[in-house]
């Protein structure tokens, strides 16, 4: 009786695409069709295309011929519903339910995306061309207005005032609110408990704090209470109050995404909580909080009410912040603006602009120093760790060198010791 064995499941396998044979060369082997890995496809741009062109068109017959509707905005929201309900009905020829609706929440995601990309291009070069004609002159960047007035051509005056002014109160703001924001983030992760979560609940309530609140409490406590002047201190003080909040949030969130792992492995090798903070945890966090300090930046740097009520308005340079009034960029903008005169209102254009380059000259500086991401070290940074590397291997050389001296001079004294002791003579016993 002859037993077979059992044959094996045939194993599928996909073959690729072979080119197709001459007809003189016998049957044509066809293999599977290999599937396009692009995200963009020619049906997609046809269909987005289509759906925009035949959305104006559809929009552009019911303004001007059908319905009595006018105004831009109208025609804007009407031609952008058509679109979608015409992109949806093009793409479920070819596709599904839930790939119409992906398809669908894609383009509205990213055309909201554009209307924000739009918006922000409109505002930057709106306010450059406001501002050309008092940009170009170098005087704006090195004089104060001292000795200008309204009527006075764009040759005469400028914002150095204002720069210095707005320099001073954000790095005192900062020298505030990043350490103390820091703080308050790594308390509010290590060390939970009620009066934590009271904390966070404070710190989320005051980012929607208005600034012309943070302003009046200055104002109240610092300058009518305390007696101390209108100063740039005191404006540092109120825009450390807006500011202070962002961080602490934004630090809060970041030192969240750190891996527990990480403090875990860090207290498995004996590591105490503060090391493990300051050597695991905000290193990994260092971009993120990086972030977060831009963004309190940004929120402090553009208030003008704080400025106005705790610093005051002047014409003239004032690089004391302890006593005086001192001036910022967004409030000399604010003051130049409030003219009827083209010329002030010109240097007020031109304020707003290098108050954008400012922001963005700062943020700069900030991604290049917090920028890396964990691990990562300077040129700098690597040499100091090559040289603390060697400095480590000598001294584990010069230990090894030193124990094994010593036990080599143990061994010899061991041996000298033996060999100089005479070995008593034990006399035999005879029987």
């Amino acid at each position: 009786m002859t037993v077979t064995a059992p044959s094996k499941p045939s194993r599928t396998t996909l073959r690729a695409a072979l080119p197709a044979q001459d007809s003189g060369s016998g049957p044509e082997s066809v293999g599977e069709r290999r599937r396009g890995l692009s995200l963009l496809r020619a049906t997609d741009v046809y269909a987005l295309v289509g759906a925009a062109a035949a959305a104006l068109a559809v929009t552009g017959v019911l303004f001007t011929r059908l319905l009595p509707f006018n105004g831009a905005l109208g025609f804007v929201v009407i031609a952008y519903a058509l679109f979608l309900a015409l992109y949806a009905l093009l793409v479920s020829f070819d596709e599904s339910g839930p790939a119409v609706r992906d398809r669908v929440a894609a383009v509205v995601v990213q055309s909201l995306g554009l209307v924000m990309v739009g918006a922000l291009a409109f505002v930057i070069v709106y306010t450059l061309w406001e501002g050309r004609k008092a940009l170009p002159h170098p005087n704006f960047y090195t004089e104060d207005m001292a000795k200008a007035g309204p009527l006075d051509p764009l040759t005469a005056g400028g914002i150095v005032h204002a720069m210095i002014g707005t320099l001073e109160q954000i790095a005192m703001s900062l020298a505030i609110t990043v350490p103390a924001g820091l703080l308050c983030a790594v308390f509010l992760n290590e060390v939970p408990g009620p009066f934590a979560r009271f904390v966070r609940t404070v710190v989320e309530a005051m980012t929607a704090l208005p600034s012309i609140v943070a302003g009046l409490f200055i104002y109240a406590t610092v300058i009518l209470s305390l007696g101390f002047d209108r100063s740039g201190f005191a404006a540092s003080l109120a825009l450390s109050v807006m500011m202070l909040p962002i961080i602490i949030r934004a630090s809060d969130v970041v030192i969240r995404l750190v891996p527990g792992t990480l403090r875990e492995a860090a207290y498995a090798l004996g590591t105490s909580r503060w090391r493990t903070v300051w050597h695991v945890v905000l290193p990994t966090a260092r971009s993120g909080l990086t972030t977060s300090v831009i963004l309190g930046t940004a929120r402090g740097v553009g208030e003008t009410s704080p400025v106005l009520l705790t610093a005051g308005f002047t014409a003239e340079v004032n690089a004391d912040p302890r006593s005086g009034p001192m001036v910022s960029l967004p409030l000399a903008t604010f003051e130049f603006v409030k003219s009827p005169e083209p010329t002030m209102i010109a240097r007020g254009f031109g304020t707003a602009a290098v108050l954008m380059l400012l922001v963005l000259v700062l943020f700069v500086i900030a991604r290049i120093i917090g920028g890396r991401g964990p691990g990562r070290l300077t040129r700098r940074q690597e040499h100091r760790r090559v040289l603390a590397s060697r400095r480590d291997a000598e001294r584990f050389a010069s230990r090894r060198d030193a124990e094994a001296f010593a036990s080599r001079a143990s061994a010899n004294a061991i041996s000298d010791s033996s060999a100089a002791s005479p070995v008593p003579h034990v006399p035999r016993s005879t029987p």
